[in-house]
């Protein structure tokens, strides 16, 4: 999504000296004052490569849903890694070059000054994210659900479709577009800070759902979330 900013890289370039992409160029150093970060942590080296970075950088940008909530990657947290490695490595499983540890979002290793939700990420929200940073404001971040922008697109609520959604407990920013074009939302922009659940009951209870319902459907993207709001640990 962020090589899909060509039209914008003329402009960006002149405010920006980009000194690490690996996507798009070959040429790298470390002396960066801004890091965006896509990824969830999986493998004990990223975690030191994570440090090293927020120690060079001035500003942290957790860039996607891998990075800000850990993203599907953490479906595999549901199983112990060692039954992980077999499925995936087979025979070859206990080789020490095959290094996985339960998937987790880069604040659970380093402090993150802001994100970037959504899987993929909206280029609009990259470009004004980018935009606020050179001008030193705090880029700014929807805090309400996804319901917010289901109304603003005029969308009919898919609870009348007879679906299910996650988007009552979503972070709102996305446009509501997997609604817009037929889905439902997964929930890849993760929660909003204080999911408001409960404020739902009366719709969920003229469905004939319960507000668990909406948690699960959630589990997709949330599940990082959801095991440290149970208390429980991957292992």
């Amino acid at each position: 999504m962020v090589l899909n900013c060509e039209e914008e890289f003329p402009a960006i370039v002149e405010l920006v000296n980009i000194v690490n992409f690996r996507e798009a160029m070959s040429e790298r150093s470390n002396d960066y004052d801004i890091a965006f970060i896509e990824g969830s942590i999986s493998r004990k080296e990223e975690i030191r490569k994570l440090k090293d970075i927020r120690e060079r950088a001035s500003v942290v940008v957790a860039l996607g849903a891998c990075a800000t909530t850990g993203g599907l990657n953490c479906l595999k947290n549901r199983f112990p890694m060692e039954e992980v490695k077999s499925i995936v490595y087979g025979k070859d499983a206990g080789l020490k070059i095959y290094d996985t540890i339960p998937a987790a979002p880069i604040d659970s290793i380093i402090k993150v000054d802001h994100r970037i939700h959504g899987c993929p990420i909206i280029k609009e929200e990259f470009l004004e994210t980018l935009k606020s940073l050179l001008m030193g404001k705090t880029p700014f971040t929807p805090n309400y659900p996804v319901c917010v922008d289901c109304k603003l697109a005029g969308n009919i609520c898919v609870f009348e479709k007879g679906m299910t959604c996650a988007g009552p407990v979503t972070r709102a920013g996305c446009k509501a577009v997997c609604v817009t074009y037929g889905r439902i939302c997964w929930g890849c922009r993760g929660l909003t800070d204080d999911p408001n659940i409960s404020a739902h009951k009366e719709t969920l209870g003229r469905y004939g759902l319960a507000e668990e319902s909406v948690l699960r459907s959630f589990d997709l993207y949330g599940g990082y979330a959801l095991e440290k709001g149970r208390g429980k640990k991957n292992a």
